[in-house]
């Protein structure tokens, strides 16, 4: 092909992109002049095809044109967020004809930095066996970077036939600086129920779901709906490392404590104000003293969750800044076979705050738990673990074992110190 048909097929599919941000079509770009942004926009184009036009003539090679391409629209579509992708028309065939769900090595993943990066690790997964945590790095998936990867590739890749084996390169910023290679086998297993735990003479319920879809938010409502039964007065919700499920479910999870109030909304350019109000007949704990847990990997429908119930001053929120997750997708299909992965509206808090962009800050910051090495006799427990009994002396360590590292929960730890002090 010659040089210059090959800078315009470039500079073409550089066009059909804007088009679409812009919802015009070609005719739109003889009409642009009468737009000021519009008209900006496709000067863009005019510096886009000089760089393309360096690139053809100048660069130290002939380069592959359709790489070229394929990069431009990828870093185009990740520049404006993470959950928005450009897939080939190969990765697309791929994309419709692959179903999620199948075997899966559980991590919740989104893109920082350009490499995917572990939001949060479901507990008994092949990850979770593995130590994989959130803030690791996936550098590689098989022989495949994931910085040239879209996130809908990389959540593909991922999953697999049950047995199946996934080879991963992972970088995890807070042990080691290298890259470790390791391999997991994918599994189908369910997600594990909620947990549910007492403290304080059986005074405060715990809860720590590990997804807030619609059987865990179930099975929340029922948990608190039996506090009357056991004279159960205070909950502590932790919502650590929770970022799956769906943004309906925790809109009826944020009502389970609010009688009145405005829990979140949903607005896009072309998407109307979609405004989440909470309903007095849902509340099932709308007085209960409430302490929420949160940390890096709380995201997505958990962000939502927490943002409403901090905003209408209904708990206190205690841990780290969440990860920053929250926003509706479309796809839209280009005339190539290729295809837009584009998110298209963004949550937003009871505040105005949108998720995606600014996440949640807890009032109360405590940093996650670090292992340390513990060379005392054994002691008893600063908190009990979920599932254990009461406490009524809590020390200041969890009780080690053959001296091997212990884990100091000072997130909870706290939470329970500002619930105890609430009036039931």
């Amino acid at each position: 092909m010659p040089k210059l048909s090959k800078i315009l097929l470039l500079a073409a599919s550089v066009v059909l992109v804007l088009s679409v941000f812009l919802g015009v079509n070609s005719s739109g770009v003889r009409a642009a002049s009468d737009d000021p942004q519009q008209d900006g926009a496709y000067r863009q184009i005019n510096v886009y095809s000089e760089v393309l036009r360096h690139i053809q003539t100048d660069y130290v090679e002939d380069p592959n044109i359709g790489n070229v391409t394929d990069g431009a629209l990828r870093g185009l579509l990740e520049s404006l967020d993470a959950d928005s992708s450009y897939l080939t028309p190969a990765d697309y065939k791929i994309f419709k004809t692959t179903h999620l769900g199948k075997g899966q090595v559980g991590i919740n993943v989104s893109k920082r930095g350009g490499y995917a990066s572990i939001v949060s690790v479901v507990p008994g997964s092949p990850a979770d066996k593995a130590n994989l945590a959130d803030g690791d790095v996936i550098e590689s998936i098989g022989p495949q970077h994931t910085f040239d990867l879209s996130l809908a590739m990389i959540q593909l890749l991922l999953d697999g036939q049950p047995g199946s084996q996934l080879t991963l390169s992972v970088v995890r910023p807070s042990r080691r600086a290298d890259p470790e290679k390791m391999t997991l086998t994918r599994a189908v297993s369910a997600l594990p129920p909620v947990t549910e735990s007492f403290y304080e003479n059986a005074s405060i319920l715990y809860l720590k779901p590990v997804s807030l879809d619609h059987e865990h938010v179930q099975q929340i409502e029922g948990k608190l709906k039996g506090m009357s039964r056991l004279n159960t007065k205070k909950v502590l919700l932790d919502l650590r490392d929770v970022a799956g499920g769906d943004m309906p479910e925790a809109v009826r999870t944020a009502n389970f404590f609010l009688k009145t109030g405005t829990i979140g909304a949903l607005e896009g350019q072309k998407v109307a104000k979609q405004t989440f109000t909470a309903e007095s007949s849902k509340a099932v704990a709308a007085n209960a003293p409430l302490v929420v847990l949160v940390n890096r990997g709380t995201a997505g429908p958990a962000e939502l969750v927490a943002a409403a119930l901090l905003d209408n001053k209904r708990a206190e929120i205690v841990g780290e800044h969440t990860f920053g997750e929250g926003s509706q997708q479309k796809t839209f299909e280009l005339p190539d076979g290729a295809a837009l992965i584009l998110s298209i509206a963004k949550y937003e808090s009871p505040s105005g705050k949108k998720l995606q962009d600014e996440g949640v800050t807890p009032g109360v910051l405590v940093a996650s738990a670090q292992p340390e090495a513990d060379d005392t006799e054994d002691t008893a427990p600063t908190t009990p673990a979920p599932g254990a009994a009461p406490q009524a002396a809590p020390q200041n360590k969890l009780p080690a074992v053959n001296k091997s590292p212990v884990t100091v929960d000072d997130q909870l730890s706290k939470a329970l110190d500002i619930l105890k002090g609430k009036a039931a």
